[in-house]
């Protein structure tokens, strides 16, 4: 037909395109030749293409990013978690004192992490004047009363530890007895 054509031909042609036969023009033998132009792709085409990429590879782009960031996250708690067992088992494992910094620094420095990153703090019980349940006794601040172990006091220490980057925090609580 010599209107158009459809092809699928090679280059920019697509099932889309056709091509536009112009007029026949004489070749030099004066046979009646039909040049084929191909139109190519138009701006409207390319601009919907580009859209149409666009609006899939951006979600892939944020999906990425947030598995990236969760990935990241999730190590950085598993680490710290990993941090406070360590310290809390060291504490229970330390003999008895008031102070169990060493113990819970060592702890973020066997990490490989800044002693700074751990922190303690401390509280003893002191016991109501009865043995009573409406006379239940306090929490008093500091590792030992007038810093002096009595026997069978009772201490709560809480080991806080800080991520590398800084970004998560995380305490645990261990009661340190020797009764």
């Amino acid at each position: 037909m010599p209107g158009t054509e459809s092809t699928v031909g090679t280059g920019r042609a697509r099932w889309w395109h056709r091509r536009r036969a112009d007029a026949s023009a004489p070749d030099a033998a004066g046979a009646q030749v039909e040049s084929v132009r191909d139109g190519g792709f138009s701006l409207i085409d390319i601009l919907c293409s580009v859209a149409l990429i666009g609006i899939v590879v951006l979600p892939m782009l944020d999906a990425t990013f947030s598995a990236v960031s969760t990935s990241s996250t999730s190590r950085e708690v598993a680490e710290i978690e990993t941090v406070l067992q360590n310290a809390a088992d060291r504490v229970n494992r330390a003999p008895t004192g008031c102070d169990y910094t060493v113990y819970v620094q060592a702890a973020a420095q066997s990490k490989g992490w800044d002693a700074d990153r751990a922190s303690a703090t401390y509280k003893y019980y002191v016991p109501g004047a009865s043995a009573k349940a409406s006379d239940s006794g306090t929490w008093a601040d500091g590792g030992c009363p007038n810093g002096v172990r009595s026997p069978g006091l009772i201490q709560l220490v809480t080991v806080t530890i800080t991520s590398d980057s800084g970004h998560t925090t995380r305490s645990i609580k261990v009661v340190k007895s020797d009764v």
